[in-house]
């Protein structure tokens, strides 16, 4: 008998939300940078990637470097672009990233 009051009480088994909190925590985080951050940043890279495949010859566009320039001539992966007079350069369609137009709004 006195072997068994003294014996260490036996730990409560933990409970459901303790064994797989931190699991559920990771879980939220991933959502949470899914809703803020990876979503929102496909959705800008998907309409990027509509403007640059309707560019069409004669629009007015800026470039990545800063470079405003008119449309002259579409390849696949290119741009040829006026820049002033007789000046043309080919740039490629990735270093597109704004019409003038959208400037003006």
């Amino acid at each position: 008998m006195i072997q068994f009051l003294l014996a260490a009480p036996a730990e409560p088994q933990p409970g459901f939300m303790q064994q797989y909190s931190m699991f559920f925590m990771i879980g939220f985080m991933v959502l949470i940078m899914w809703l803020f951050i990876w979503r929102p940043e496909a959705k800008r890279r998907k309409q990027m990637q509509n403007f640059r495949e309707g560019l069409k010859k004669g629009d007015k566009i800026i470039t990545a470097g800063g470079i405003y320039g008119v449309v002259k001539e579409i390849k696949e992966t290119t741009l040829l672009i006026e820049v002033d007079g007789n000046v043309t350069l080919r740039v490629d369609k990735n270093m597109v990233v704004a019409d003038t137009n959208d400037l003006q709004k």
